[in-house]
């Protein structure tokens, strides 16, 4: 990756998640998507139009025959962790952004909301190894240092085990962490990595971001041999996409199925997102549903 500028507009992509958020979201939305992690209970106070419908407490309406909300102590200092798949799996695209630069200008855009938020943001770029940790700091400083790593080629590339990446962060985040973000294309995810997952998503709450390219779940109809090779291993084999194709997409139905299923079972809300569409709607509408109470498998745009 050390010869490859990277396609990045961070820039962009914090205006352009900012500004929809702004429009479409309650404000201190980051202790919002927390669903009342990072807030003490202050009592009721009668529903007036301004408030979100969602907070109204039904039974307690009913109690007092009038329409009440629930009343929250903002708690401040709430502590953000990125765990971003960095390896070669991610150097990866057919679109106009590779995997690693789409996690990028998401995760800048949403380190940026958060940090001007007033909390903090820390972050684990990992392979088959940890790359970089830095953990959670307030300020202009630590996003300058969070995106100007995402956009060093040189952090990129290496084998992925999340697995094995997961048995140290267990043990060593902080315990008061408010929540994580693991973002990843998930492709090599298999069962043997249930378990570390099932510990992190006990110990702190959990978003999953699954990013992928269009190639990772469908071979393009071309009836002609291709070579394509493993970044891992280096081996190549040569196919026919058009005969290849069903076996190819049923596959990877399979795989990316298997992984919902994981992340369902162990109660980790989750946003799957394409390297063809922009991701700042789709986000924005996710984080609207989790107002809502609502788990995710997918969002389709509602803008």
């Amino acid at each position: 990756m050390a010869e490859r500028k990277l396609n990045l507009d961070i820039a962009g992509a914090v205006s352009e998640l900012e500004m929809l958020i702004q429009k479409v979201l309650p404000k201190n939305i980051m202790y919002r998507i927390l669903l009342g992690k990072g807030l003490e209970f202050d009592g009721f106070r009668e529903f007036t139009q301004q408030d979100d419908a969602s907070n109204i407490d039904w039974k307690a309406s009913v109690r007092a025959k009038e329409i009440l909300v629930r009343k929250y102590i903002e708690e401040r200092d709430l502590k953000f962790v990125f765990i971003i798949d960095v390896s070669d799996n991610m150097i990866f695209g057919s679109t106009e952004k590779l995997k690693c630069e789409y996690c990028a200008e998401l995760s800048a855009a949403l380190s940026h909301l958060i940090l001007g938020s007033g909390d903090r943001v820390g972050f684990v770029l990992f392979s088959d190894k940890i790359v970089k940790i830095r953990p959670p700091e307030l300020g202009t400083k630590q996003f300058e240092i969070f995106a100007n790593l995402l956009s060093d080629p040189l952090v990129y590339g290496g084998k992925s085990n999340l697995s094995k990446v997961l048995d140290v962060l267990t043990k060593t985040l902080e315990r008061d962490t408010s929540m994580v973000f693991l973002i990843s294309d998930f492709v090599k995810f298999g069962e043997g990595q249930q378990r570390n997952l099932e510990v992190l998503s006990g110990l702190f709450e959990t978003i999953a971001v699954i990013v992928r390219d269009p190639l990772d779940n469908s071979l393009p109809d071309i009836n002609k041999e291709v070579v394509i090779q493993s970044s891992e291993t280096g081996e190549k084999l040569l196919i026919n996409p058009k005969v290849a194709k069903r076996v190819y997409e049923a596959n990877a139905f399979n795989q990316l199925n298997f992984v919902k299923k994981t992340f369902k079972d162990f109660n980790i809300d989750f946003l799957e997102l394409s390297t063809d569409k922009p991701f700042s709607v789709e986000f924005a509408s996710f984080l609207k549903e989790r107002i809502k109470g609502g788990r995710i498998v997918k969002i389709k745009n509602v803008y």
